[in-house]
């Protein structure tokens, strides 16, 4: 086989993966909404709501099932679903292709297995391009979701409202609004994400045995474990994100203006409003999330 037969070949495995990965991060981020949008809304409320209008997780939940009943659970739900697809098919394939990168960046490597910091890495790399779907989505979640509280402000007929509203308001600044917020979250939040897999992986895998022939159990266990991870260190910019997002224009000049006004009307502890319902989500969401990647993948690898 000719050296150009053999680049085309390999052009043409490349994009298959490529395209395995974007299609089995959708699917996974599916799986992950389903599971966990009524801990997600739980969490926004409790950071967003004024001091006193809760006195827990589970008053949140109480009052939501009071006003709309189950279905208040899973308000905001549209705008995840709309935009899971693009957000987790993005975030995978931006995470396979940031492995990739640093591969090829590092030609004299010995090992070809990457390390606990380089999975790290590639996890950080993934969140940049993934902001620019996750920035609107979770702008109008965030204002549905509060919406649901009773507070008055505007009211949104759905996803689509919002997004027409936000862009009258203030073109694609208002719409991208908590864009920076959104990468301080999902930067170390990814990088902790993807490695704490990787690694639950291989502390999973039998001797002699490889972390891809885990059977779908231990990808859930790795899953959650990823979750956990990741949440431990996200809430803080999450909760700045959340007070971003859904704050009248002009509240906040940016990020850092928000964290002190934030810090020096509730203290410190607000920034971790919203752990409880976070944490609690995390394993349940998440192994869900890579089950449904997992699963995918196995299937796709039958039929292309």
């Amino acid at each position: 086989m000719s050296d150009s037969a053999v680049a085309e070949e390999a052009q043409h495995s490349s994009t298959i993966e490529s395209v395995k990965s974007f299609v089995a991060g959708g699917a996974g981020g599916v799986a992950a909404v389903l599971v966990g949008h009524p801990f997600d809304l739980t969490k926004t409320r409790l950071q967003t709501a004024p001091p006193g209008t809760y006195t827990g997780a589970v008053d949140v939940v109480k009052k939501a099932l009071a006003r709309d009943g189950v279905r208040g659970l899973y308000r905001g739900v549209v705008p995840p679903l709309l935009g899971v697809t693009p957000i987790f098919a993005v975030s995978f394939w931006a995470y396979d292709t940031s492995k990739l990168l640093i591969l090829s960046s590092t030609p004299n490597r010995t090992s070809k297995e990457l390390s606990i910091p380089e999975l790290a890495t590639a996890g950080f790399l993934s969140a940049i391009p993934t902001t620019l779907v996750t920035a609107p989505v979770e702008r109008a979640k965030v204002l549905l979701q509060v919406q649901g509280q009773g507070q008055g402000g505007p009211q949104y007929t759905g996803v689509f409202d919002v997004v027409k509203h936000l862009y009258r308001e203030g073109g694609l600044r208002s719409v991208f609004r908590g864009s920076a917020a959104t990468v301080a979250r999902d930067g170390p939040g990814s990088a902790a994400y993807f490695a704490a897999y990787e690694v639950t992986k291989k502390l999973l895998t039998p001797a002699g045995s490889s972390p891809s022939d885990l059977n779908l159990g231990a990808v859930i266990i790795a899953g959650g474990m990823a979750g956990i991870a990741m949440w431990s260190i996200a809430i803080p910019p999450d909760v700045l994100k959340s007070r971003i997002q859904s704050a009248p224009t002009g509240t906040y000049s940016g990020f850092m203006d928000c964290a002190r006004k934030t810090i020096a009307a509730d203290g410190v502890a607000a920034l971790w409003k919203g752990l409880g319902p976070a944490m609690a989500r995390a394993f349940p969401a998440n192994a869900a999330t890579f089950l449904g990647v997992e699963a995918t993948k196995k299937l796709m690898d039958k039929f292309l």
